[in-house]
């Protein structure tokens, strides 16, 4: 059974940092993506950032490039989001999800992730 644990959230000030971290167990074989989502009151779930665990490829939303950065310890299962230059509006609720990329398929879209962690809340005080 395939299991994601977050952690790393908190409360952290305008412009501050935080890593996130992804534990992943379970997997039977290596076709998978991950990606970091976030979720705040009100709003859709977003993808922020994803890695292919297959080659390594990654995907970053245009709102977060240069400012967080995804990476993955392959020896440790885990996949980490780096946030730097954090700002109020991206307090949210973030969960990791591990899914396959199917040809056609985009790694933003939420049907394609069959597994979800619990996710870790992330506040960014102005």
């Amino acid at each position: 059974e395939v299991q994601l644990v977050e952690s790393g959230g908190g409360l952290v000030q305008t412009g501050g940092s935080l890593r996130l971290s992804c534990a992943a167990s379970g997997f039977t074989s290596d076709d998978y993506v991950i990606g970091w989502f976030r979720q705040a009151p009100g709003k859709e779930r977003e993808g922020v950032s994803a890695v292919s665990r297959v080659d390594g490829r990654v995907f970053d939303a245009d709102s977060v490039k240069g400012l967080f950065a995804i990476s993955s310890d392959i020896d440790k299962n885990t996949v980490y989001l780096q946030m730097n230059g954090l700002k109020p509006e991206d307090t949210a609720v973030y969960y990791c999800a591990a899914g396959r990329l199917w040809y056609g398929s985009d790694w933003r879209e939420l049907r394609i992730y069959d597994y979800w962690g619990q996710g870790t809340q992330v506040t960014v005080s102005s």
